[in-house]
C-alpha cells in the first residue's frame, strides 16, 4: 500500500482511480472528486475542504478526520466504509451507499444525508439539523444516536435502534418493521402511516402520534402530556404506563394505559372499530 504524508491536493481529481492508498495529514482542498472511482483507501487524520472527495469507492476507512462546510456531498454512490472518530460539517452526505460503519461520528449539519443506503451501523453518533435523514434507507443498527431533526427516517424498512434520544417532527413516516427500544422520542405526528413499527420502553412526547399505522406495537411505554389525539386510525396492541391524554378512534387491538383522559369514538371511526381500551388492574 502506497503511503503519502502531510501533501495538499487541489483542483479536479488528483488522485482519480488510486487504489491500495493510505493518507495521513494530507489536505484536500477547493476542488472537485479528489478520490473518484478508487478503492482500498485509508485517511488518517486528514482535512477535506473540496466538494465530492469520495465518489464511487469501495472499500475505505476514515479515521480522526474532518469534512468541512465545503466538502459537501462527500460520500456517494460507494461502498465498504468505516469512519470513526471524526467530524462533519459538510451536509448531504452518505447517499446511494450500501454497507457503512459510523463510530463516534458528530454531524451538527445532517441535513439531507443518509439517503437510499443500505447495511448502515451507527454507534455513539450525534447528529443535528437533520431534516430528512435518512430517507429511503434500509437495513439499519443504530446504538447510543442523539438526533435532532424533523422528518427523520422517512420510507426506512427494517431498523433497530437502541438508547437514542431523537427530536424529530414527524419521524418514521411510512416506515415498514421499525423496532425502538430504550429510547426517548420527541416529536409531533410520529410514526404516521407505519407498518409494524415497535416501540419498548420509550418515552413518547407530541401531539397526534401514532396515527393511520398498522399493526403497531407499545411495550412498557409512557406518553406525555402533550401526547393528544393517540392511535388514530391505527391498528394497535399498546402497554403505556402511566395515563395517555386522550384517544381518538383507533381502528381495532387493545391499548392499556394507567388512565385516560379523553377517549375519542365518534361517527368518523374506522372499522372495525373493536379497539379494546382498559386501565391497569381492570
Amino acid at each position: 500500500m502506497k503511503t503519502i504524508i502531510g501533501a495538499v491536493y487541489g483542483g479536479e481529481r488528483p488522485l482519480f482511480a488510486s487504489h491500495d492508498l493510505r493518507l495521513e495529514r494530507v489536505v484536500i482542498e477547493p476542488g472537485e472528486s479528489a478520490l473518484k472511482e478508487c478503492s482500498r483507501i485509508e485517511a488518517e487524520e486528514c482535512e477535506f475542504r473540496g466538494k465530492y472527495p469520495f465518489w464511487h469507492v469501495d472499500g475505505f476507512t476514515v479515521r480522526n478526520c474532518v469534512f468541512r462546510e465545503g466538502a459537501r456531498a462527500a460520500l456517494w454512490y460507494s461502498r465498504n466504509l468505516v469512519m470513526t472518530d471524526t467530524l462533519v460539517e459538510a451536509p448531504k452526505m452518505f447517499r446511494e451507499m450500501e454497507n457503512l460503519r459510523l463510530e463516534r461520528v458528530r454531524i451538527p449539519d445532517a441535513q439531507e444525508t443518509l439517503w437510499h443506503c443500505r447495511g448502515v451501523e451507527l454507534r455513539e453518533v450525534e447528529v443535528a439539523h437533520a431534516d430528512y435523514l435518512f430517507m429511503h434507507s434500509a437495513d439499519i443498527r443504530i446504538e447510543n444516536y442523539r438526533q435532532q431533526g424533523n422528518y427523520s427516517f422517512q420510507y426506512c424498512r427494517n431498523v433497530e435502534i437502541r438508547n437514542a434520544v431523537i427530536d424529530s417532527k414527524d419521524a418514521f413516516w411510512g416506515t415498514e418493521d421499525v423496532t425502538v427500544y430504550d429510547s426517548e422520542l420527541t416529536g409531533e405526528y410520529l410514526g404516521w402511516h407505519s407498518k409494524r413499527l415497535r416501540l419498548v420502553n420509550c418515552r413518547i412526547s407530541g401531539t397526534q402520534p401514532l396515527c393511520y399505522a398498522a399493526d403497531l406495537v407499545l411495550e412498557n411505554c409512557t406518553m406525555a402530556d402533550d401526547c393528544d389525539l393517540a392511535f388514530e386510525n391505527a391498528t394497535v396492541r399498546a402497554t403505556v404506563n402511566g395515563p395517555i391524554r386522550s384517544v381518538k378512534n383507533p381502528r381495532s387491538g387493545s391499548i392499556t394505559a394507567g388512565d385516560f383522559g379523553q377517549i375519542i369514538l365518534d361517527e368518523h371511526i374506522k372499522a372495525p372499530a373493536d379497539c379494546v381500551l382498559k386501565r391497569w388492574g381492570e
